[in-house]
């Protein structure tokens, strides 16, 4: 996983649940930024990854994996600025912070400059600063001054005086797949059990994080060491934008990658299958409802 955030909610549940110990798997889970956590996959290190949006770049260059499962399909992601910055268009000239070029917060600022009149990487300055915490550093010790954080970040940069100057969240506009479950393609033919036992515990994990709100929040709470009312705040944020069952639609997997294939130069989106494949996820819900499973605290 990219990173110990609010966006492997469903990784942190389906492990401390025993969701994965009910289908026989002993899980690991490795923190690696998206860049490793890829080639880890590809390089039969690791079996899955949790990549989201950052996976479909490669992915729509040839890369052989492909994106089984969801567990947000809405940024979760809000863009702080200095106090004194009042609008969008004073970001021109401005230096903003980001994860990792050709990530996913990469391209949804980028997008939204653009629609903005505003081009990332001329009239705004965008730079790779890392992890969360260490955007929210950059952005406290005037190295950018602007910075695109999630939630876990951006509560602490409310606190130290800094201001929301676009909620994507809130938006609600911008189609963004994040906590997915990637898998390389030879893995996906040779051992399709093991695939989808993992979605499976996966999938119960997202039904009861939707369902289990207290409970979740004290798994969050938990794992990323934080307040209770912290946790509270973060689960409130993020709870509109997971995904219903770990799938999207044919539309919003052509919204999600879009902004991805234009920076590729093209003007034509890939095949959709050669992208996504959420027949597994289908399948273990269609048993879960047949067998009436709930999710229970």
């Amino acid at each position: 996983m990219p990173a110990l955030t609010e966006s492997s909610i469903v990784f942190f549940t389906a492990r401390d649940k025993g969701f994965w110990r009910d289908e026989g798997l002993e899980v690991e889970l490795i923190v690696a930024r998206a860049a490793a956590s890829i080639q880890g996959v590809i390089g039969g290190n690791v079996e899955f990854g949790t990549a989201g949006g950052s996976a479909l770049l490669p992915i729509t260059r040839g890369l052989p994996m492909t994106f089984l499962f969801t567990t947000f399909d809405r940024a979760n992601f809000s863009l702080y600025v200095k106090p004194q910055i009042r609008s969008v268009q004073e970001l021109k000239g401005k230096r903003i912070g980001i994860s990792s070029f050709g990530s996913g917060p990469d391209s949804l600022l980028r997008d939204f400059l653009n629609d903005q009149g505003i081009e990332g990487g001329r009239d705004s300055t965008i730079l790779a600063v890392g992890s969360g915490m260490e955007r929210f550093i950059a952005l406290k010790t005037e190295a950018v001054d602007a910075a695109m954080l999630s939630p876990s970040a951006y509560i602490m940069a409310e606190e130290a005086g800094f201001k929301e100057l676009v909620s994507f969240i809130k938006q609600g506009g911008h189609v963004y797949l994040q906590g997915g479950i990637i898998t390389r393609n030879n893995l996906l033919k040779s051992e399709p059990a093991l695939v989808e036992k993992f979605i499976r515990g996966s999938l119960k994990a997202l039904l009861y994080a939707q369902t289990n709100r207290l409970q979740t929040i004290g798994i969050l709470s938990r794992v990323l060491k934080i307040k209770q009312d912290i946790a509270t705040r973060i689960y409130d944020e993020i709870r509109p934008g997971i995904a219903q069952d770990g799938i999207v639609n044919e539309e919003q997997q052509r919204k999600s990658l879009t902004p991805f294939v234009e920076r590729t130069g093209s003007k034509d989106l890939p095949p959709l299958q050669r992208i996504f494949d959420f027949s597994i996820t289908r399948k273990v819900l269609a048993d879960l409802k047949a067998k009436k499973w709930h999710p229970s605290p």
